[in-house]
């Protein structure tokens, strides 16, 4: 093996290592280059598939296991779409029920205080990102209320479609662009949410 071939596999081992590690930005800035690890793909077991769903909950309620890592969109007949999802920090998720009460295309995102005060080089972008590629809230969002209210909470895609599986948002749900454009699509405004 000569030294080229040696540097390249020496880059590419070490660009794999740093994703393993979790070594990524929240956000990409506008302009960056696209890394290695911005092109990687979720791990194989959390591509959406089709399953037999044996929960009690009726189907068009979407379930999300944040322990497993899973959301199921639940259907007719004792099946539903399930999708590998990314979860937030220990202790930063929602529990309980709430309803689809909003839903964006290529939504834009704004920082909350919280967020600003947890991560203060998110001050950055504490007047927005507008929608797009580069936005951390992915293709599409759809917004979870209660009561009426938004609870700031979401359903959405990602910029770092390689945290699926992980525990690393600021609390939201984290699905692939390919995969929050297909629940999108088949979830209507007032469907229920269950978040275990």
């Amino acid at each position: 093996m000569d030294s080229d071939d040696f540097a390249r596999r020496a880059f590419v081992l070490g660009g794999l290592a740093l994703m393993a590690s979790g070594c990524t930005s929240a956000i990409r800035r506008i302009g960056e280059p696209i890394s290695m690890a911005y092109a990687a793909a979720p791990d194989r077991r959390y591509r959406r598939r089709h399953v037999r769903y044996e929960g009690n909950e009726p189907p068009g309620t979407i379930v999300v296991d944040t322990s497993q890592r899973y959301l199921y969109a639940v259907e007719q007949g004792g099946w539903a779409m399930r999708y590998g999802i990314g979860v937030g920090e220990e202790g930063r998720t929602l529990k309980g029920n709430a309803t689809i009460g909003r839903k964006a295309v290529w939504p834009s995102w704004t920082p909350t205080a919280n967020m600003i005060r947890r991560k203060p080089h998110l001050q950055q972008y504490a007047s927005g990102v507008p929608g797009g590629p580069h936005n951390p809230l992915g293709a599409s969002a759809l917004y979870l209320y209660r009561g009426g209210q938004d609870t700031m909470f979401r359903l959405h895609g990602t910029n770092e479609p390689w945290t699926i599986g992980q525990a690393v948002s600021s609390g939201c749900i984290r699905l692939t662009n390919e995969d929050i454009v297909d629940l999108y699509e088949r979830t209507p405004l007032g469907t229920t949410v269950l978040v275990i």
